[in-house]
């Protein structure tokens, strides 16, 4: 009996990938990055601002990928969109980076997220010092380490059984955490807004200022603002990141030239206007240098002791708990289709390149799960994912850029769906990422070129892939 198929196997409706779409956005950072993000720029018109410059150029780009998935669809997603648009090497580049850091940095940190807020209820997973288990050097390890690389494990195993166990996993805890999410933001308004806080965070909303420690601030002026904006935007950018993870398994979506476009509009929709609504429901509730100064930065936690009382707490824990379990669900499942794509271009290696009989790509998904232990074990995962996110914005403006290119270069392909605003939305992204990047390399340096170095260790790895095919 063949323990392989061949095919994916289309199963996934509109509702499976929206809920995909907004399912691998919604992990922990909405719940957190707003106390950093209030800190550098010191205003509520500023942070509100923020969000919606991230949702903006998010819902942009997600219109513009429509294009893309309807002229592709199949597995690989931006992996294949790059080689399309440009040449293999590009596309090798997106899909090391995916490999190295992007996908598996981040199932790294959703895992750890979820094990941080499980020790409000079971104190020996904080990451205390008390609960060491053992160190090396410098390297520590928990019990939350370890139970977030048995819940990467769990879910690997569960999405390696097909992908109807994944779907499952995926709309219900996506479910769950939007009318969570919704519920929260709905209580806040309505429990504890307090029309004195809220007047007096709004007062003077538009003048930019950092909030050190001690509630001190200093003004930031002229070109320092578009700098401060950039700051503040790598964690809305992270928590609003994964978004295009459903064009990754697009070989199991029916209808996929319709339905990844429109998911993945819907998708980016729903959570934008969570986002925003969250940062206004925190400025509800919360004056502004408790926002900045949330203890361990969880805003939310916070907010919902504002809202419920001391049982806050643990309402947020169960959130982020539910939340965090899903994201990872859909980063895991769709994360295995990119290593699967590029194993099958021989770039990747090759026991990747097949499904098992459940039509999944078994062998990639324990790849993907032995990297994203390894990074919760080194505990540096955090690290890269900010240092990363200069380079997933600098592939997204690539990708956004095929579009132009494959119009100019591949006229005759069908279009069925064809990128909203072009060409003037797209174009929009593409500067607004570009300059999003550059100022990154002029006010946070550290932010950018370990990302970039990362990216290019891949360009020898490339040339020996292509050199052993040839043998």
């Amino acid at each position: 009996m063949s323990t392989t198929t061949t095919d994916f196997k289309p199963s996934l409706g509109l509702l499976d990938a929206t809920m995909i779409v907004a399912g691998s956005m919604i992990g922990s950072g909405i719940f957190i990055v707003s106390a950093d993000i209030t800190r550098n720029v010191g205003s509520a018109g500023w942070l509100v601002a923020v969000w919606l410059i991230t949702g903006f150029m998010t819902l942009t780009a997600a219109l513009s990928y429509g294009e893309l998935s309807a002229m592709f669809p199949k597995a690989g997603g931006q992996y294949v969109y790059l080689k399309e648009s440009y040449n293999p090497l590009l596309g090798f580049l997106y899909g090391w980076s995916f490999f190295s850091v992007i996908q598996t940095g981040t199932i790294a940190a959703v895992g750890v997220a979820f094990s941080k807020f499980a020790g409000y209820f079971f104190p020996a997973l904080e990451m205390t010092d008390a609960n060491i288990i053992f160190q090396v050097g410098v390297l520590k390890i928990y019990p939350a380490q370890l139970v977030s690389i048995a819940i990467i494990i769990l879910l690997t195993y569960i999405n390696t059984k097909g992908v109807q166990g994944g779907k499952l996993i995926q709309t219900t805890f996506t479910v769950t955490k939007l009318v969570s999410l919704f519920g929260l933001i709905g209580f806040g308004f309505l429990l504890a807004a307090k029309s004195e806080i809220w007047n007096a965070n709004w007062q003077d909303a538009w003048s930019m200022k950092t909030i050190a420690v001690d509630n001190s601030t200093t003004p930031v002026i002229g070109l320092a603002i578009f700098g401060a904006i950039a700051a503040s935007m790598v964690g809305s950018i992270f928590s609003s990141d994964a978004w295009n993870n459903v064009t990754f398994i697009a070989g199991e979506i029916k209808n996929p030239k319709r339905n990844i476009g429109l998911s993945l509009f819907l998708g980016t929709l729903i959570v934008t206007i969570i986002y925003v609504s969250a940062n206004l429901m925190y400025i509800s509730v919360l004056p502004l240098n408790d926002i900045a100064h949330a203890p361990a930065d969880r805003v939310a936690v916070s907010s919902a002791n504002a809202i419920f009382g001391n049982i806050g707490t643990y309402v947020i824990a169960v959130m982020i708990m539910i939340s965090t379990f899903g994201c990872n669900n859909g980063l895991i499942l769709a994360g295995a289709r990119v290593y699967y794509t590029m194993a099958q271009d021989g770039l990747f290696f090759k026991k990747a390149s097949t499904l098992n009989k459940n039509a999944v790509p078994e062998w990639a998904l324990w790849a993907q799960c032995v990297v994203a232990a390894l990074l919760c074990l080194s505990g540096k995962y955090g690290d890269l994912l900010d240092m990363v996110s200069f380079i997933v914005v600098i592939f997204y403006v690539l990708t956004i850029i095929g579009i132009f290119i494959l119009r100019k270069k591949r006229p005759e392909m069908d279009r069925p769906y064809k990128a909203v605003g072009y060409p003037v939305l797209p174009a929009i992204y593409v500067l607004m990422g570009t300059l999003f990047c550059v100022l990154l390399i002029i006010y946070k340096p550290n932010f950018t070129w370990p990302g970039l170095i990362i990216a290019l260790l891949g360009i020898p790895l490339y040339y020996l892939a292509v050199r052993s095919n040839k043998k």
